[in-house]
């Protein structure tokens, strides 16, 4: 089993930022990739970006391309969102996952990962 815990969330006005962290624990061994999802209220659950844990590609959804950057740090087992000009669409709360090979070659389907974390609600507004 991995325990997947998300912190950093909170209030941002639109053009802020916001660092999200993902600390896992457990079984991690088993990890291939790691990533982001979120949800807003009445929409499903998306992909954002994802990492790969051992070779540190990355992969983005278009919405984000440029303005979110995922880092991993292995000695930590810890994961980062960094997002940077935010807006008003990117309102949601935002789900750490993790998965072995076959959450990388879905592309990182949500229904592929193995582990979620509990969510970090995620609010920019003025």
């Amino acid at each position: 089993q991995v325990q997947l815990v998300e912190s950093g969330g909170g209030l941002v006005q639109p053009g802020g930022s916001l660092r999200l962290s993902c600390a896992a624990s457990g079984r991690t061994s088993s990890n291939y990739a790691m990533g982001w999802f979120r949800q807003a209220p009445g929409k499903e659950r998306e992909f954002v970006a994802a990492i790969t844990w051992g070779g540190g590609r990355t992969y983005y959804a278009d919405s984000v391309k440029g303005r979110f950057t995922i880092s991993r740090d292995i000695a930590k087992n810890t994961v980062y969102l960094q997002m940077n000009s935010l807006k008003a669409d990117d309102t949601a709360v935002y789900y750490c996952a993790a998965g072995g090979l076959r959450f990388h070659t879905t592309g990182y389907s949500p229904t592929a990962a193995d582990y979620w974390g509990k969510g970090t609600l995620v609010t920019v507004s003025s």
